[in-house]
């Protein structure tokens, strides 16, 4: 296999060659904002909506991002150079190199485009609750930024207790999201979604879930989680993930007939768009 490549700054650049400054805002406070797209077929699932997303997370934060023409031919010459087929692309930005305090540098913004192959899931996954709430009513909730740690420990905890995601409540106790994922479930028939209004990332998968099922926003307490007839999870690489147990109790169903409906309305979709 060829060596990796990235697009930096304007450029495809080996992986091993990329240098981004010890300076970088990001790097130091986490000053930044990302995308991930699935890639399929050699080409970036939905790309439109993750760059209409990724310019609200910036403009969130106040970054300068380049123009979306510049951001597309990026992700094609990176596609192009990598030759990957099946797998996720990273668009990640930050506001670029200045001091070491958390004042924001003047720019330019460091961008970086960079793709790998990845596996495929499970065909269900088990899920943990954690103690840790989303704040609703932060700065940037609901902002796909680069400061991730609270994920990381999360993910961490998921993992020693053989699960493979974690599902945070919000401060109110509302059922809000996973570390890198969005939540449905079915309670009394009804298939639902937590609103973008408890802090949940507007999850591009979760949005198009919502436009090609009959699921409705629903505003859940986290322990509705446990007691669902069936759930899943969304995220772009994911699609739609059937939950199997929360916190080991084991669900109804995995996958229920919500959860098969889903995906064959997620199959269908890529069949006929892979830029919906």
């Amino acid at each position: 296999m060829s060596e990796a490549v990235v697009w930096l700054n304007g450029e495809i650049v080996r992986e091993s060659e990329a240098r981004i400054s010890p300076r970088d805002h990001g790097l130091l406070v986490g000053d930044g904002v990302f995308e991930s797209v699935r890639i399929t077929a050699g080409q970036a699932f939905a790309l439109g909506r993750h760059l209409a997303r990724l310019s609200r997370s910036a403009g969130a934060l106040g970054l300068d991002l380049p123009a979306v023409a510049v951001l597309r031919e990026a992700v094609s010459d990176v596609l192009a150079a990598t030759g990957i087929v099946e797998g996720r692309l990273r668009i990640t930005a930050t506001s670029g190199p200045g001091g070491y305090s958390s004042a924001r540098p003047a720019g330019p913004a460091t961008v970086v485009v960079a793709a790998e192959e990845a596996p495929p899931w499970s065909p269900h996954v088990a899920v943990v609750t954690v103690p840790w709430p989303r704040n609703e009513r932060g700065a940037a909730a609901g902002v796909k930024t680069t400061s991730y740690a609270e994920n990381v420990v999360a993910l961490r905890r998921a993992h020693a207790a053989g699960a493979s995601e974690a599902i945070f409540a919000n401060t109110r106790g509302d059922l809000c999201e996973g570390t890198g994922t969005n939540v449905f479930l079915v309670l009394e028939g009804r298939l639902v979604t937590p609103p973008l209004s408890v802090g949940c990332l507007a999850g591009v998968t979760r949005q198009l879930a919502l436009e090609i099922t009959d699921a409705t926003e629903e505003t859940v307490p986290l322990s509705a989680l446990v007691s669902a007839d069936e759930a899943f999870l969304t995220s772009t690489t994911r699609n739609v993930h059937s939950i199997s147990a929360v916190d080991g109790t084991v669900l109804p169903a995995c996958p229920g007939p919500a959860t098969r409906a889903a995906r064959q309305a997620f199959r269908e979709l890529e069949a006929e768009n892979l830029d919906p």
